[in-house]
């Protein structure tokens, strides 16, 4: 099978395609036929040893991928060859093959495509676990959803709106914006790349404010960096900062906002919210899928690679100019 591998720390450049054999079975394993593979900023990470995880090398970036089933380890039950699943991983779905724990697969509902799959868990249910469980949104009111036009961020507006939330979307560009309005948001706010100095992140802060009638009650912050304070800044009393990622830096946050506003600053970690709570995140990706039957949600695919240009596609999320998803696909 074809693979691309990770063999030194480093960006896209750094990664080779390679043949391999066929990955080896576990007891409770699950050999799946990869049919697609989307991006996700963890891919941009894992392969500079940026990540949490830092699997040994040579390893396969790519942790959220859909497929067939082609064989099964001897003591699994719930899954046969033939069967259409997907899943996730800290790596390995940038591949032909690729194994997972019979506990971290999942069957695809029947209307669903292999490539909306691949992209269902890390953006959908992250946001939908940050929403519900961290950030408790509540129909009425106002949600800023930062990073709007990117993969958790475009999950995050359109869930948002599922929830009854008014939704602010603030992106980079117009061109972003335009797109985050496309999947629902009710305003948007074109940010700069940069928050040179206190008078831009004044600015912004009113912005949000403008947008938000006053104020805002949950901020999503996908970005980091200089736009979290302001943000922190522009939020209602009893507001919910969710802390999701840091692709522009980790802010510094002066905590007297939390107690002027009466602010909770609440951390996101979706990845060990599934280790600790599988009841829970089942629910929640039941509530996914009935979510994605009523058109509500739909991952919204901007660009498709093949295998072969796998790097590529890392390369748009290292550049920040993904919209929506970016996914990898085998046929």
């Amino acid at each position: 099978m074809k693979a691309l591998l990770s063999k030194t720390p480093g960006g896209p450049e750094t990664l080779t395609l390679e043949e391999l054999p066929s990955p080896e079975l576990g007891k409770r394993d699950v050999l799946i036929d990869v049919k697609a593979a989307s991006v996700n900023f963890p891919d941009v990470l894992i392969i500079q040893d940026l990540y949490q995880f830092r699997p040994p090398r040579p390893f396969t970036p790519g942790g959220e991928f859909a497929g067939v089933v082609k064989a099964v380890g001897p003591e699994v039950t719930q899954y046969k060859p033939g069967d259409r699943v997907f899943g996730n991983s800290t790596h390995g779905g940038f591949a032909e093959e690729a194994v997972l724990h019979e506990a971290r697969v999942l069957p695809i509902p029947n209307a669903m495509s292999f490539e909306d799959a691949a992209c269902l868990l890390m953006t959908y249910a992250t946001s939908h676990h940050a929403l519900k469980d961290r950030g408790h949104l509540q129909a009425g009111e106002t949600l800023l959803v930062l990073g709007a036009a990117g993969g958790v961020g475009i999950a995050a507006v359109e869930l948002g709106k599922a929830m009854g939330a008014t939704v602010i979307a603030a992106a980079s560009s117009e061109e972003k914006v335009d797109f985050a309005r496309a999947a629902g948001a009710d305003h948007g706010i074109v940010y700069p790349r940069e928050l040179a100095d206190r008078a831009a992140q004044k600015e912004f802060s009113n912005q949000i404010k403008q947008a938000g009638g006053g104020g805002v009650d949950v901020v999503y912050d996908g970005v980091g960096g200089d736009y979290a304070e302001p943000a922190i800044r522009a939020m209602n009393w009893d507001g919910r900062f969710l802390v999701v990622g840091f692709p522009a830096g980790i802010p510094r946050i002066p905590l007297n906002l939390t107690l002027l506003k009466g602010t909770q600053i609440v951390g996101v970690f979706w990845g060990a919210f599934t280790a600790r709570s599988p009841q829970a995140h089942a629910a929640n990706v039941r509530e996914l899928f009935e979510l994605y039957a009523a058109k509500k949600i739909r991952p919204r695919i901007s660009q498709r690679f093949p295998l072969e240009k796998a790097a590529e596609a890392i390369q748009v999320l290292e550049n920040r100019t993904a919209r929506g998803k970016v996914v990898v696909t085998m046929e």
